[in-house]
């Protein structure tokens, strides 16, 4: 699939990132670490493609931010346990 072709389906992927926004709040409040960065790392990037679908560049760049952050903190746990 292109960027192209994944277009047609930005409004399901932003219902995807609403629940996947959902289940990573629920997940902070009852503390359930680590299934927070495993699904907001998702939600992120859905972000960050619906950004550069309409040239959002503040939106795209906080999510890049925080890609890397879910990304450092995913590497994290599986090297520290």
């Amino acid at each position: 699939m292109t960027g192209k072709s994944l277009a047609k389906y930005e409004q399901e992927l932003k219902w995807i990132a609403l629940v996947l926004g959902i289940v990573s709040t629920v997940a902070a409040v009852q503390d359930w670490y680590p299934l927070t960065i495993f699904v907001s790392l998702p939600f992120c990037l859905i972000w960050i493609y619906c950004a550069w679908l309409h040239t959002e560049r503040q939106l795209k760049y906080i999510n890049i931010i925080f890609s890397i952050l879910y990304i450092y903190g995913i590497i994290r746990y599986f090297l520290v346990g």
